[in-house]
């Protein structure tokens, strides 16, 4: 069987053991903060806030986080920002009130989009667009596989005590950032080099003058709305109050999108490759867009079921794509230009939930399901107009495609 790092970069298998610790810890305090946060006697909406804050926190930092790769490398800011948040996590774990649990909260947002803007440089920075769909993959798969094992330890854990899931969180990012900054190394980052013709890095600018950039940014917003939105607002109580299911059910769906996701994920990143980060979008999109399809008329838990696992299979095609494309454009360093996409990214996780939530208690369940899925519609449209950014495909050669090369614009 064939490796997943064979022809990678080493700073690869270093940045997906380090995201893996990141994401297994995520995985354990998830299902323990709402928990903590209720046993200050607050209301649903507090809870709503102390889960928005962080993305909300992530986003308006994303920017700063992306200059500060710019200026100081991706092994500081992933390191520095990763023990950030364990910091800002051990306190939230000691928290006596509420508004103390908010701060800190929000203080790791901050350290959250450094490691995790630092991330996607290392991968966009460190492998050529033969091989960045598949790195992405990989990477990616570090986060699916600590995200889906990370709830079962933090279950057990908060059996013990609602504050140990925060501690045990503290204790795999502090062994995250060690692991980054003692070998995260390598000759295409951290030296602040530029494009070796141009003498330039890819300004925010120039980047929103690409077509590819627009989309990408586009693509990010759409499916976190969608695919990471709405599965983490609305879906469970729809699950449960309108298709008479448990939360056992609930737990199966997201289990099984989580395993058709993690099998297709390296499929995908190749097939970007070789094949072009149009098909692997369009396939992606319209997978996805029936998924949603049947997610809508569902009417029992088996078609739910059915659903979840449609929805992971065009998931898996379509968690790379937008990052390949910022990947493929950007010459030299690009922090703020990464950090764009992540922000993208953000955003749909912010507007999503409350967009979806309140169609639901104006209207109905499947009136948010509907809109939903005629915004994913407009992605499946969007991938379809996608130009080619492979350098390889474009020149002949391994050149980075230029600013100034028409067929990346409108």
């Amino acid at each position: 069987m064939r490796s997943p790092f064979k022809d990678l970069p080493r700073e690869i298998s270093v940045l997906v053991a380090a995201s893996f610790f990141v994401a297994v810890g995520f995985g354990i305090v998830l299902p323990a903060i709402p928990v903590f946060a209720r046993s200050f006697g607050v209301s649903n909406a507090a809870i709503g806030l102390i889960i928005s804050i962080f993305a909300i926190t992530r986003f308006v930092s994303g920017l700063i986080s992306g200059k500060l790769v710019d200026l100081f490398g991706e092994r500081a800011v992933f390191s520095s920002g990763v023990f950030m948040v364990a910091i800002s996590v051990f306190l939230a774990g000691l928290s006596t009130s509420y508004e103390q649990l908010l701060f800190f909260r929000a203080a790791g947002g901050l350290g959250s989009m450094m490691f995790s803007v630092a991330a996607g440089s290392v991968v966009m920075r460190s492998v050529d667009d033969t091989n960045r769909g598949r790195a992405l993959a990989v990477y990616n798969g570090s986060y699916l596989v600590g995200g889906v094992s990370g709830p079962a330890i933090g279950g057990l854990l908060s059996l013990i005590s609602l504050r140990a899931p925060f501690f045990a969180y503290a204790i795999t990012l502090l062994i995250s950032g060690t692991v980054a900054h003692f070998f995260l190394k390598g000759e295409k980052i951290d030296k602040g080099e530029k494009d070796a013709d141009t003498g330039e890095h890819t300004t925010v600018r120039e980047a929103f003058a690409m077509k590819p950039y627009r989309i990408a940014l586009a693509l990010s917003f759409i499916v976190s709305w969608v695919i990471f939105g709405l599965r983490t607002s609305i879906l469970p109580i729809f699950v449960i109050e309108e298709l008479n299911a448990t939360t056992a059910i609930v737990g199966y769906g997201f289990t099984l999108a989580a395993i058709f996701q993690g099998a297709l994920l390296l499929r995908g990143g190749r097939l970007s490759d070789s094949k072009g980060r149009r098909v692997a979008s369009v396939i992606g999109t319209v997978i996805g867009l029936i998924g949603m399809i049947v997610l809508t008329t569902a009417v029992n838990s088996w078609m739910y079921l059915l659903a979840m696992a449609i929805i992971g299979v065009g998931g898996a095609f379509l968690s790379t794509t937008p990052a390949s494309l910022v990947g493929d454009i950007i010459r030299g360093r690009g922090g703020q230009v990464i950090a764009g996409s992540t922000m993208a990214s953000d955003a749909g996780l912010i507007v999503g939930p409350i967009i979806v939530g309140a169609l639901a208690d104006i209207y109905s369940y499947r009136t948010a399901f509907v809109v939903s899925t005629a915004v994913f519609a407009i992605a499946a449209l969007l991938a379809t107009q996608i130009p080619e950014t492979r350098a390889k495909y474009l020149s002949g050669d391994s050149k980075k495609p230029q600013v100034n090369n028409l067929r990346l614009f409108d």
